[in-house]
Order: C-alpha cells, then sequence, then structure tokens
C-alpha cells in the first residue's frame, strides 16, 4: 500500500508541475505578439514545434516501434489533439476576442466541473462532497485571482461565454481523454500523436498564415521555447501524473495552480497590480489544491486499513 501511496501522490506532484510550467503561457503569447506573431500562428507554431520535439524525444527514446498503437489508442490521441488542443485552441480565441482575456480566462475555469460530471459517467468516480467544495472553491479563486471582482459588462457576448465555456469544456477533458489513452500507451506517443492532430487542425482551419505575417528569427525561437517548455515538458507531467491517479476528475484542480504562477508573473516581470481580492483569490486556489490533497491522503489511509 506505501507503494501505491507513493505513486499516487508522485501523480499528483507531476500534475502540479504541469499546471506551475502552464502558468509561464501568458508571457510567451504576450512576448510573441510584440513581434508580430498572430494568435493563430501562436497557436500553429505551439503545436506544430511540440509534435517535433516529442516525435525526436519519442523515436530516440523507445525507437519507431514505439510509434505503433492499436487503432483504438490512436482514435482517442486524434481526439485528444482535435478537442483538447485544436478546438480548445479556435474557440478561445475567439472568446478572447469577444470578452476579452480576463474572462476568457475565468471561463476556461469551469473545466474542473466538466471533468467531474464526465469522470462520473465514464469513469465511475464518485462525486463527493469534498470534492463538490473543493470545485466551487477553485472556481471561485480563479474567478478572484483573474478579475480581482471587477468585470466591465460591455466585454461580454452571448457568442463570447459560450466559447470561453466551451474552451473549458475542452481543457477538461483532457483528464479524461488522456487517461484512457494512456492505458495501453506511454505519455511521450500520446503526446507525439495528439500535437500531430492539432497542428494539422489548426493549420487548416485556422490558416495561421492568412494575414501574411512574416516569420523571423524572434517568433520561431519564442515559438519553440513555448512548445518545450509549457508545451511538450508540461503534458508529459501532466499525462504520466493522470496515468498514477485514481481520480481524473481532481487533476484540473491540482493544475489550476496554473492561475497563480500567471498572477506573479504578471506582478513580477510585467508589473501588473493586484489587491487584496485578487490575493484572496490566489490563496483560495491553493485551498482548493490543498483540500484535494487531503481527501486523497483520507482515502489512502483508509484502504490501507482495510
Amino acid at each position: 500500500m506505501q507503494v501505491l501511496q507513493n505513486e499516487e501522490f508522485k501523480g499528483y506532484f507531476q500534475i502540479f508541475i504541469a499546471g506551475v510550467l502552464w502558468g509561464c503561457i501568458g508571457p510567451f503569447i504576450q512576448l510573441m505578439e510584440q513581434h508580430g506573431s498572430s494568435f493563430a500562428l501562436t497557436s500553429f507554431l505551439r503545436m506544430a514545434f511540440s509534435f517535433i520535439i516529442l516525435a525526436v524525444l519519442t523515436v530516440t527514446k523507445f525507437g519507431f516501434l514505439s510509434l505503433r498503437v492499436s487503432k483504438k489508442t490512436l482514435l482517442l490521441c486524434a481526439l485528444l489533439g482535435l478537442v483538447c488542443h485544436g478546438i480548445y485552441n479556435v474557440i478561445y480565441s475567439i472568446a478572447v476576442t469577444l470578452t476579452g482575456v480576463t474572462v476568457s480566462a475565468v471561463l476556461m475555469n469551469t473545466a474542473p466541473v466538466f471533468t467531474t460530471i464526465f469522470s462520473y459517467l465514464w469513469l465511475r468516480e464518485k462525486i463527493t462532497w469534498v470534492k463538490s467544495v473543493a470545485m466551487f472553491v477553485n472556481i471561485t479563486g480563479c474567478v478572484l485571482a483573474a478579475t480581482g471582482g471587477k468585470f466591465d459588462v460591455m466585454l461580454f457576448s452571448l457568442t463570447g461565454i459560450l466559447c470561453g465555456i466551451g474552451s473549458g469544456f475542452c481543457y477538461g477533458m483532457t483528464a479524461i481523454i488522456g487517461k484512457l489513452a494512456g492505458e495501453k500507451s506511454n505519455a511521450f506517443v500520446i503526446s507525439t500523436y495528439s500535437y500531430l492532430f492539432a497542428a494539422v487542425f489548426l493549420a487548416i482551419f485556422m490558416n495561421p498564415w492568412g494575414n501574411a505575417v512574416p516569420l523571423n528569427k524572434n517568433i520561431l525561437l519564442l515559438g519553440f521555447f513555448f512548445a518545450l517548455i509549457p508545451t511538450a515538458i508540461a503534458y508529459l507531467f501532466y499525462y504520466q501524473g493522470l496515468q498514477k491517479i485514481t481520480e481524473s476528475s481532481k487533476a484540473p484542480v491540482i493544475a489550476s495552480v496554473e492561475a497563480v504562477v500567471a498572477a506573479v508573473i504578471g506582478v513580477a516581470i510585467f508589473r501588473e497590480r493586484v489587491d487584496m481580492v485578487n490575493i484572496i483569490g490566489i490563496f483560495l486556489v491553493i485551498g482548493s489544491i490543498m483540500l484535494m490533497n487531503h481527501r486523497t491522503h483520507s482515502e489512502i489511509s483508509n484502504t490501507s486499513g482495510e
């Protein structure tokens, strides 16, 4: 039981690291935009470079034969790439355009709700009262951390709101589809195929070259590190962590440390102002993560006692 307990917490720690790395996404997007990249090009380069990086790592580490997977696994990887990376990027970009960066980020943090519901329907995971409280605290904390409790009603539109919630659904499905896909394959192979499908999808439907944005070395260099750090490495940690935990619905809550890291980076690097409401939101996010971990410890202890 001690081995299982260690694996469980190792999984949560890996998901936590992924969340920390995802907190660096904002600065990469801003820097690439400052050098002339469009959102469509930034998204495509992120997926395309991630595919190249993971393909090289996978073949080097496991050999070409590791890329041979079952039709079921390939289908799940396609869903992961299309839904959780491709469609997510499309509708999130629409949400950002129509509602603004702050509001869209808040709407995207509805992900734990969708993960919990579909984990119950597909994976038969229980919805406990502790989990429900943690989700509520988490979403409340994300809202306060991102907005400071101040919303500009002029930013809202029905389409933008639906797209923002839709991005939360796509992100929430990552934990479920990723866990199903990884049952008979490893995280490197899953990531490689998912980024391939996502890059193809974005190339076709987002037309990253439509605005004739000039590709310069700064955009390419930033795009490479954007793909390497908060994408390829982060998702490897995330997918590996998913295979070690028993309840996928907890993953988005643990990974929501991303909001805390993003807020800290905003203050430290971009000199963004925060007030007491933002700080309260950050502590609520941290509290929800601790609540999830406390529950996990109790469940494992009870199992050991049996």
